[in-house]
Order: structure tokens, then sequence, then C-alpha cells
């Protein structure tokens, strides 16, 4: 019987394309000559995304847009698709394969088919839902679509509860996630939305902490999550308190979900609340939109030390502090609140929080309003990871993106691809500078020819780290609607550790 050796390199691949997230390397080992070469970057070979059900409003309309950058050495083969959660099948037939003949189970029922396929990375594809009834989504790529696959959820509901304009990126499955921002206030409605997209069920405790600390509540322990299904839990349906300003925490026990907050206001208008990154001495809340009426800090510090944050602007000429609100204290396992006003000015900027003395990790979240009056909309900001490498945003059109970057450190340079559109179009890229301790709001980059939407890859050609975010906004009737995305790096890639001696010939 013959027997084979795999290479290091080729088990450390397969491990990659399991985990799509992990780095793998080993410590050298000083003085030795058995020390571990430098890691390759090599593409991920999959990825999966979920996408919550976007409204139960009768009168929403929801745009879905799919997107995978160009990416070198992953080859020609590969597919991404998304599908409605319930109708996630690991057996359902790839596109292309023969879904007729005969395999024993004529007339049994067949998977639904995917609701979103792109043919090929670097071009768009979009798909769209009316109504109330939309379903959550469950997306899986693999191959050439895996590295940088970015999909955008854009719902416009016209009217009532949470009317205007909501935005979210869908989000890889995970076991922890944060959310400032959250509210069980009278005129709030919040839901969290779990997706679990595996062939067991998940079984997660929501947490909910507000300004005394933690709320009591039994009923957000141990929540069980169908395979392949999503379950929206409503906050005020866990707690009889009512509190303004609230972070949530989703833990799972077991599997894995995907965890977004729809917050919905009665005056406010409403956005999706995507979770913060994780909890972090200094933290960068990207993207702040120039003409933002109110901003409203919320923080947490998870364990029982408290946290004393230096408070800046990133602004075009530089890194201010807001006139009052120098430095903010978290007490430790309490949500703190700070009205920072119309804190931009007009001008573009970013919020940058770090320790006044010892770092103490915290997380943090934006809610922005535009607009006075009757004429309010609102969006949240979360904390979030630099751009690094290279990040997306899908589902821009010829006017009404904001791209906003900040480098809140040293100096960089970045480059700004707008893909080809969704219905024809030639991809532009153009080259950017961002000095230290500033924000710069720019037009983006809009294909020649453009037909139908694209997405914007930025990537990190040089210098300190960059944050980013951006910005849609639609006028319905007067009403300033908008929705904010950051863009975090989009681990595309994984660092695997070649070996001194490939040892894929060892065979017999």
């Amino acid at each position: 019987m013959n027997r084979t050796t795999l290479s290091l390199i080729a088990g450390a691949t397969a491990l990659a394309a399991v985990t799509g997230f992990a780095a793998l390397s080993a410590p050298d080992a000083p003085g030795t000559d058995t020390a571990a070469k430098a890691a390759a970057q090599l593409p991920v070979e999959r990825t999966s995304l979920l996408c919550p059900a976007p409204s139960t409003s009768d009168l929403a309309e929801t745009s879905y847009t799919s997107f995978t950058p160009v990416t070198k050495g992953t080859g020609s083969g590969g597919k991404a698709e998304l599908r409605e959660a319930d109708e996630e099948s690991a057996d359902a037939p790839a596109d292309g394969e023969d879904k007729g003949k005969d395999d024993g189970k004529a007339g049994e029922d067949k998977p639904a088919k995917p609701v979103l396929t792109p043919k090929e990375p670097g071009k768009p594809v979009t798909g769209d839902s009316s109504g109330g009834d939309a379903p959550a989504l469950v997306g899986t790529a693999d191959g050439r679509f895996a590295p940088g696959w970015t999909v955008q959820e854009t719902t416009e509901v016209a009217a009532g509860t949470g009317r205007g304009l909501q935005g979210v990126n869908c989000a890889a499955p995970d076991t922890d996630f944060w959310f400032p921002g959250a509210s069980t206030d009278a005129d709030r409605t919040d839901y969290v939305h779990l997706t679990n997209p595996d062939d067991s069920a998940a079984v997660v405790d929501i947490e909910l902490h507000g300004n005394d600390g933690a709320l009591k509540s039994a009923v957000g322990e141990g929540i069980t999550v169908p395979p392949h299904s999503s379950e929206p839990v409503l906050l005020s349906t866990l707690t009889g308190e009512r509190q303004t300003n609230l972070t949530v925490h989703v833990n799972v026990r077991s599997g894995r979900v995907g965890a977004a907050v729809q917050a919905l206001d009665d005056k406010l208008g409403g956005d999706w609340l995507a979770a913060s990154t994780d909890p972090s001495g200094s933290l960068v809340l990207p993207g702040i939109p120039k003409d933002a009426t109110s901003v409203r800090l919320v923080a947490l510090t998870p364990g029982d030390a408290d946290a004393d944050l230096k408070v800046r602007l990133a602004s075009p000429s530089g890194l201010i502090t807001p006139a009052g609100h120098e430095t903010v204290h978290v007490k430790g396992g309490m949500t703190a609140a700070v009205d920072l006003g119309d804190v931009t000015r007009g001008e573009a900027g970013s919020l940058v929080l770090t320790p006044t003395d010892r770092s103490v990790p915290v997380v943090a979240a934006l809610r922005v309003v535009r607009g006075k009056g009757d004429k309010q909309e609102t969006a949240f900001i979360p904390a979030t990871r630099p751009v690094g490498t290279r990040a997306t945003s899908a589902d821009n059109s010829g006017k009404g993106s904001t791209l906003s970057l900040t480098a809140p450190g040293a100096a960089a340079t970045v480059k700004v691809t707008a893909s080809a559109g969704s219905e024809g179009g030639t991809p532009v890229s153009k080259t950017y500078t961002i000095k230290a301790g500033t924000t710069q709001d720019i037009e983006p980059p809009t294909p020649g020819g453009l037909k139908g939407t694209y997405a914007l890859t930025v990537e990190t050609v040089s210098g300190g780290p960059v944050y980013g975010a951006r910005t849609l906004t639609a006028s319905e009737d007067g009403l300033p609607a908008f929705t904010v995305q950051t863009l975090p790096d989009d681990r595309g890639t994984v660092a695997v550790p070649e070996a001194d001696e490939d040892l894929s010939v060892l065979q017999r």
C-alpha cells in the first residue's frame, strides 16, 4: 500500500483553508539552523458570510451587492453564493452540475437556488427584495471568490419606526460580539439578530450592561438557534429596565453565529449597529459625517477595572481635543455615554480614544445623527480594525458615496480602486496620502463608463495604520438618510510558514 507524506506547506495551507483567519507561524529559535523561514501570505480558500433579515416593514426595499476583489495566486476555480438561511444545504448541487439526473431521489424537494451568485472576481453582482418577509441569508465562497469576499445589505424604509436608510456588511460567524450603543428606551425597538450557518444548533447567552452594570435577566441565557436559521431577539424582552444606553454582549456557548443589532427609533430613524472590534486600550472610530448634528460616544470596559480615556478628534488639520470632553471615565462593567454634540463642526472627522495612563481594554461605538427637527436620521460607527492590507466596501453608485480615511499615527499612502460596475464599466485606481493625525473625506473614484453599482477597495501602500469608513446618503422628502460601514482588513490572506525542506517528495 502506498503511503504519502504531506509537506508542511500543504498541511498548513489546509488548516488555513478551514480557519480562514488563522496566522500559522511558529517562533524562530535564535541560533539554530532549523528555525522556520518567514511566513508566506497565501489566499484563504473558504469564507463564510451571514446577512440578517433586513426588515419587517412592508415598505422596505432591500438591495444586496456581492463582490470579491481580484487576488493573485487564487487559481481559476471556486464560487460564491448566498442562500436563504433555512434553505442552506451542504448537499446543494453546484452551478453547472446536472440537477436533473436520476439519483434515486426523484420527486424529493430540492434546495432553493442561490439568491446571489457572482460570475467572476472584480465585478459586483446585485439582487433585491421588497417587503418585510425577506429572510436572513447564509453565504459561502471558495477558491478565487473567497479572499476579500464582501456583501453589503442596504434597505430603504419609506415610513414608520426606523424609516430611512439602513445598511450592514454581512459578517463572518464568530463566538463573541460586543455592541455598545443599543437601547431599551421607550422610543427604541432594538433587536439582536442571531444567524446560525451550521448543521448543529448554537447556544447563545445575551448579556446587557447599563450605566450601573450588568442587568439581571435569566431570559437571555441559553438561547438556542437552530441549524441554518436566524433568530431576532427583542432586547426589551430580556429586561424590564428602560436604559437609554446599553452594551450588548453576545457570547456563544456552543457552535457559532453571525450577530448584528438592528436599532430602530420612532423619531430618529434607525440603522444596523455592527459589532465593535475586540476590546482594546486604544480605539479608532472613523468617518463621522462632517454635517453630523449630534454625536454620542458609548463605551464599556468588559472587566472590573476602570478606564480613563483621552478623547481626540482627527480632523483635516490634525488631532484636536473637543472642548469640555478632554477625557471620559468608564467604570468597570458599566456603560458610559458622552454627548459630543456637533463635534466635527462641518469638517471630516474620526474619533481617537487612547488611555490617559494605564491601558484597560474597552469597546466603543458612536451614534451619529444628521438633520434637525422631524427630519433627523441615525447611523452607528463602531470602533474598528485598521484597513491593513486591504478592505472593501460594496454598493456604491455614481453619487451619494463618501470615503473617509484617517491616519491617527504616522502618515500613510493608500491606493483606492473602483471596480467595474455591476452592469458595465472600467476599473479605476487612485493613490492618496493621508497626513499624520488627520482624517480626509474623499470623493471616491468612479469607474469609466459606469453602469450599475461598484465596489471600492482600499489598500495600504506605505506608512502607518489607516482606518476607514464609507458613508452612503440618500435624500427622501428632505430626510438626510444615511448609513455608515467601517472598512476593517478583509483578512483575505493567511500567514503560512515555509518549511526548510519540502517533504512532499518523500513518498513510497
